[in-house]
């Protein structure tokens, strides 16, 4: 009987050991932005796919599989999406959600009572940077807008807008990067003239412009460019109440450009969290995005490359896919001491590994150092429309 035991313990244990790894990924493909998430899943499936041709996962070389959900930038559907992810497909890890009220909603309902680490590849609400208590399991792969918030404020006033009126749409993440924007803007001398939110997916924005529009030609919007934003602008345009436009990534897409048209876009910037070109992880990723027709420089797709590529690392470092170990190993494989790692450098990370060395992975959305509260620090960018479409110029 003993030895019956033993051999099916055995046999349980290789079976685990053999055992493909499979982290979860609740994307927003439907919802307000997915022009925007499709080339960020695109990253994703991109950096399993490096790491299953170099290799794949431990000695064994299990595959590294990417079990996507819909999480469609709602809160609603992100804790649905995330608790079969976890419970039903028994995820070891959550790369992902993409936007900041799915990712607060998921992380507080499920994955921190489950032990389950999420490392979002977009959210950057500064309300995840203080959401934990006693855990460690929210990391992001993009800096929080409490810095994007005063670098536009920074943006605002260099190109001489020392009024203006702010509309921000009623939800986590908009609402937040306006009231950091509205802070360090009036604290750089600025004179906000109206501050007011507004509801998504309205039909018509025309009381909310006007109530707001005769205090200035100079317009901060905050909303997602699918669920509102571009409804809002056009009212304003068409009603004459505002002429410039300033705001953040939620509305950095080619649909504004289709909708509004380049020649009403003259004076408009919006930002976003930006790569810095010039540096040899870049490269790196740029090279291997290139070749897989992925768009490098799109926002947040190497920031989502980034996050895939730095979770497996860290289920490596960790030796297996147990919850448990996950998050003190993303901190090990992201910062220093060790051998620089740069995107689809999956076989030279593993044998490091493997050898009982230390790696520091460098990312192509930037340094990946998780600081306390698991946020890491980031560059952005201004875009502009030149000659019909988005060129973005990295903020000094």
């Amino acid at each position: 009987m003993k030895t019956m035991t033993f051999a099916t313990a055995a046999t349980l244990l290789a079976t685990t050991a053999m055992a493909d790894v499979n982290i979860g990924n609740p994307m927003g493909m439907t919802g307000p932005i997915p022009d925007l998430v499709a080339p960020m899943a695109a990253a994703v499936d991109l950096a399993a796919q490096n790491i299953n041709d170099q290799g794949g996962m431990f000695a064994d070389g299990q595959a590294f599989n990417v079990v996507r959900a819909d999480s469609a930038c709602d809160p609603v559907a992100a804790v649905d999406a995330v608790t079969k992810l976890i419970n039903v497909n028994g995820v070891s890890a959550i790369v992902g959600p993409v936007c900041s009220g799915a990712a607060i909603a998921q992380a507080e309902s499920v994955s921190i009572p489950a032990g389950v680490v999420t490392l979002s590849v977009s959210a950057s609400s500064p309300a995840i940077t203080t959401m934990e208590d006693g855990t460690d399991l929210v990391f992001r792969a993009t800096a929080s807008d409490a810095y994007q918030g005063v670098a536009l404020a920074e943006l605002a006033i260099a190109q001489g807008m020392t009024e203006l009126a702010v509309s921000y749409a009623n939800d986590d993440y908009n609402a937040a990067i306006a009231a950091v924007f509205v802070e360090a803007y009036e604290g750089m001398g600025g004179t906000v003239t109206a501050n007011e939110a507004h509801e998504p997916n309205k039909a018509s924005y025309r009381s909310e412009v006007a109530t707001i529009g005769a205090s200035s030609e100079n317009l901060a919007l905050f909303s997602y460019y699918g669920s509102g934003g571009i409804t809002l602008m056009r009212n304003a345009l068409e009603t004459g109440a505002f002429t410039n436009f300033i705001g953040a990534d939620g509305m950095l897409s080619d649909e504004v450009i289709e909708q509004i048209g380049a020649e009403n876009l003259g004076t408009t910037t919006f930002t976003t969290a930006a790569s810095d070109s010039s540096t040899p992880a870049y490269a790196a990723w740029q090279a291997i995005a290139d070749a897989a027709e992925v768009p490098a420089s799109d926002p947040f797709v190497p920031n989502s490359y980034d996050a895939t590529f730095m979770m497996a690392l860290a289920i490596e470092h960790a030796g297996s896919a147990d919850r448990e170990a996950i998050a003190a190993s993303l901190r090990a494989i992201s910062s220093a001491p060790g051998e620089i790692i740069l995107p689809g450098q999956w076989a030279e990370a593993k044998a490091i590994l493997a050898a009982g060395g230390d790696i520091n992975y460098e990312g192509g959305a930037g340094n990946q150092d998780f600081d306390e509260n698991g946020d890491v620090a980031g560059n952005f960018s201004k875009s502009t429309v030149v000659d019909g479409a988005w060129a973005a110029e990295l903020i000094q």
